[in-house]
């Protein structure tokens, strides 16, 4: 392949498999997207060594990196280990200050210990948490992207977020945030690309805003 392509590595969010990329185009002769799924934690795995093995995904050098919500977070722990051309943290939070105040209740309470036996039998909690709606508001997007129900996983994953100790921002990141995000509702503050009407799915229901932007963004 030319060396003129840039490789795009797209990572989903908590529980969501990669097709929620599907609507994603960027011009096919100046880039090649790569879509990233969620791998099985293994036990007592800190998110950055998660983020570390992740890293054996991305076979190409200055790649562009792009995560939603809990992989906005993981793509920034994988960026400390690899050279990228570009970051791309959408629907997600810059550090542990924006995260809203129901997830640092459940850090301080270790509430999330208990959490997640749950999130595996009730689809609407789960649905609520990875995409800040009720299953009965969408079932059929649960149906269609949210496949990722491993137990441990879901475990890991809520404890990762909760937990996750970035205090600062990543200067080297371009975040894109909806203002209309109610699963982080603090995070179109400081350095961020503010998506007027954005939701927490709007990589899903406003594809044609990133495959518009994306290649100005890669480029600049």
């Amino acid at each position: 392949m030319s060396n003129q392509i840039t490789h795009v590595y797209l990572m989903p969010g908590m529980a969501a498999n990669p097709s929620i990329f599907e609507n994603i185009k960027l011009p096919e002769d100046r880039y090649c997207i790569h879509w990233l799924e969620w791998q099985i934690p293994q036990k007592n795995e800190s998110l950055s060594c998660y983020a570390k093995r992740m890293c054996n995904f991305i076979e190409y050098d200055n790649s562009v990196l792009l995560g939603v919500s809990f992989g906005g977070m993981l793509v920034q722990e994988m960026a400390k280990f690899l050279n990228l051309k570009k970051l791309f943290v959408v629907s997600s939070v810059k550090s542990h200050h924006e995260l809203p105040k129901r997830l640092k209740l459940l850090k301080y309470t270790k509430a999330y210990k208990v959490l997640p036996t749950q999130l595996v039998s009730n689809i609407d909690l789960l649905a609520k948490y990875a995409f800040g709606e009720t299953i009965k508001k969408r079932v059929d997007l649960y149906k269609k992207y949210l496949s990722v129900t491993d137990k441990t996983y879901l475990d890991w994953s809520i404890e990762q977020i909760v937990c996750w100790n970035q205090d600062e921002p990543n200067p080297e990141a371009i975040y894109i945030h909806g203002d209309k995000d109610l699963v982080f509702p603090h995070s179109c503050q400081g350095e961020c690309i503010v998506v007027k009407g954005g939701t927490h799915i709007m990589i899903i229901n406003k594809f044609k805003w990133f495959n518009e932007n994306l290649p100005k963004l890669i480029e600049c």
